[in-house]
């Protein structure tokens, strides 16, 4: 008979499986939010690993047989291609009553039900991205074919403490995939070759470094806060006949923003063929 998982208060057990550094920064951030380590439970790969993740954070480090016998939800943090070999190795151990959260992109609700084979099994699918480590993910939430409100609540409530959170019909997800998964890396590429720019320019890295960082993270604070759309904020620093229209001219002269468009077009068809195998 599977283990009762909910406590008193209303606590329930989540197990993170597969944890590398998403999976971990996923676990500090429920921690500080203030679940208790009691109620987290960690899987890995390698025992070393999850030796470690239970040193550093108080949690129990347990197999992935064991973490679907205990835990209330369970969080699916491996790669895509590794995906079918862990749902097979859960499959003889999942009750109808747990919920599983799907973090691989590509990876729909379908193929994970199919793969454990608990018929109304409820699984969700979450899009994340790496600032979650910073605590400025942002997570876009999907429902699978059984999945309830209060199963895309409990998502919420596990993802909202590692940044922000939006739901969209699973349909969307390789569009997510595309601009908010990947979307990070753009922004470094983007940073990287601003700063080569400045040194081209002359100023030592170090300063190019500097002033292009503060200057993206104050352009995404004004478009956060001030609710206006980028077009606007961009004409606001586009005098006439000025040094930034000179810019964008040759921005658009070598076509960057087409060059935008094929990318996120190349990064979604990317993500529907690792669904395919």
């Amino acid at each position: 008979m599977a283990e009762t998982v909910e406590r008193g208060g209303g606590q329930r057990r989540i197990a993170v499986l597969g944890a590398g550094k998403m999976g971990e920064a996923l676990v500090s951030g429920v921690l500080r939010a203030g679940k208790p380590a009691a109620d987290v439970l960690v899987t890995a790969r390698r025992a070393d690993r999850a030796a470690e993740l239970a040193e550093r954070y108080g949690v129990a480090a347990v197999s992935n047989a064991e973490a679907a016998k205990r835990a209330d939800t369970l969080i699916l943090t491996v790669k895509p291609q590794d995906m079918a070999a862990l749902l097979a190795e859960l499959a003889p151990h999942v009750p109808s009553d747990r919920l599983v959260i799907s973090g691989a992109a590509g990876i729909t609700t379908a193929f994970v039900a199919d793969q454990i084979g608990v018929p109304g099994l409820p699984v969700v699918r979450v899009m994340t991205n790496t600032p979650v480590l910073v605590d400025e993910a942002m997570s876009a939430i999907s429902a699978g074919a059984h999945a309830t409100d209060e199963h895309l609540r409990r998502a919420e409530e596990i993802f909202r403490p590692v940044g922000k959170t939006v739901r969209v019909p699973e349909s969307q997800q390789d569009a997510v995939t595309a601009l908010s998964g990947s979307g990070p890396a753009y922004f470094y590429y983007l940073v990287e070759a601003m700063i080569d720019a400045g040194i081209l320019l002359g100023l030592p890295r170090a300063t190019a470094h500097e002033l292009i960082v503060q200057s993206a993270i104050g352009a995404a604070v004004m478009l956060r806060d001030s609710g206006e759309h980028p077009v606007k904020l961009r004409e606001a620093v586009t005098s006439p006949a000025g040094t930034t229209i000179s810019a964008i001219r040759e921005l658009e002269r070598h076509s960057v923003r087409a060059a935008l468009l094929a990318a996120l077009e190349a990064a979604r068809d990317r993500s529907r063929e690792l669904a395919q195998g």
